[in-house]
């Protein structure tokens, strides 16, 4: 079986997307009888280990990104490469390709819906345009074979819109590098604060989505006793005295280092479609406070942290504290034996696996839907 993947969304910083693809690469290239392909924008064609660049254009400011302007460099390769499945990563250019490559390859094609089109626009350009992208989503993701959706929420946004033949995909997290072990016991040294302060972490970008003014005034609602410390690019400048701050972008090692050494993760954002974090954070074996809102609350379980109301630093707050008067570390534990039980990226291959087989036709079980 030869599966294709293309997506725009591949850069040096990029997030959930990249994770998954170069997961998903990994092991399909340890899978005897399986070829794995990964089309992605770079500044001219290539092909390296089964990963294919095609010219796109850098975006201005994009830390990296490219937009793919041309429809037929992509097509092209899928032609030449002749998979047997394409799957599709991105709402953009390179999902019409696919689609105009199957006319010629007779091959099925899966769209993954790893963004919610019509909420981030919504967001950046107003309410008035979301008829307009959401009649672009339902066109789209109509002409695939199969849709995924990393979450249930996001499932039933698109089956709303009338799309059909969704099915829930989770995503999953890399349990080697994520790992208690991970810590460093001197990283409360290193930010100046005492041993037996509340260590708390968010990690991800500083866009609006991640409603981070919402952790500062919980953390000024906490006082000293607590402290956060935020990592990531685009952080805010202007911080509480009891938040520090790495403005940058850190790799997976990093990041794993930080979680483990904090007592606990702190999220605010309330428009996740999956929310990889939570699960590195809980692989991790910190249990986790987040909003009860999108992806979240398919995630944390009361076995792995709380959830209190969005938008609000004093029930966010309330949160931390109830946190803290039980066992945190023995939510951490659970924590993390939940993601070993339900988000070992070889689940989540496998399962992937049985979705190509159904769209193939193959004699494998059909996956179930959600």
């Amino acid at each position: 079986m030869h599966i294709a993947d293309i997506t725009m969304f591949y850069a040096p910083a990029s997030g959930g997307v990249r994770t998954y693809l170069d997961a998903k690469h990994r092991r399909f290239g340890l899978k005897p009888g399986i070829r794995h392909s990964l089309l992605i924008p770079g500044a001219h064609l290539g092909e390296r280990d089964g990963v294919y660049t095609v010219p796109a254009p850098a975006l201005p400011f994009g830390k990296g990104y490219r937009f793919p302007l041309r429809l037929a460099p992509w097509r092209n390769v899928l032609q030449d490469l002749q998979p047997d499945l394409i799957e599709v990563g991105d709402p953009y250019l390179t999902a019409w390709a696919a689609l105009d490559a199957r006319r010629q390859l007779d091959v099925p094609v899966i769209g993954f819906y790893h963004s919610d089109l019509p909420l981030l626009v919504g967001n950046r350009m107003g309410h008035w345009v979301t008829p307009n992208v959401e009649a672009y989503v339902r066109k789209l993701y109509g002409n695939f074979d199969r849709v995924l959706a990393p979450s249930r929420v996001m499932a039933d946004k698109l089956s709303g819109l009338g799309v059909r033949d969704v099915f829930v995909q989770p995503l999953g997290v890399d349990l080697q590098t994520f790992h208690p072990h991970a810590g460093d016991p001197g990283l409360r040294a290193e930010l100046g604060i005492a041993e037996d302060t509340h260590l708390l972490i968010f990690a991800g970008r500083g866009s609006k989505e991640k409603n981070l003014p919402v952790l500062l005034k919980c953390m000024q609602c906490l006082g000293p006793r607590y402290h956060l410390l935020l990592v990531g690019s685009s952080m805010p400048a202007s911080v509480p005295d009891n938040v520090s701050v790495i403005d940058d972008f850190c790799p997976a090692t990093q990041v794993a280092r930080l979680l483990s050494s904090a007592d606990a993760l702190l999220h605010a954002g309330d428009q996740e479609t999956f929310g990889l974090v939570l699960l590195e954070a809980m692989a991790c074996g910190i249990p986790v406070v987040a909003v009860a809102a999108g992806a979240f609350e398919e995630i944390v379980t009361p076995a792995c942290g709380l959830l209190c109301a969005p938008n609000n630093p004093q029930a966010m707050a309330n949160a931390v504290r109830e946190l803290f008067s039980g066992d945190p570390a023995a939510l951490g534990r659970q924590a993390r034996q939940h993601v070993e039980r339900h988000y070992a990226w070889d689940t989540v291959v496998n399962s992937l696996l049985g979705h190509y087989h159904a769209v193939l036709g193959d004699s494998l079980p059909r996956v179930a839907n959600g």
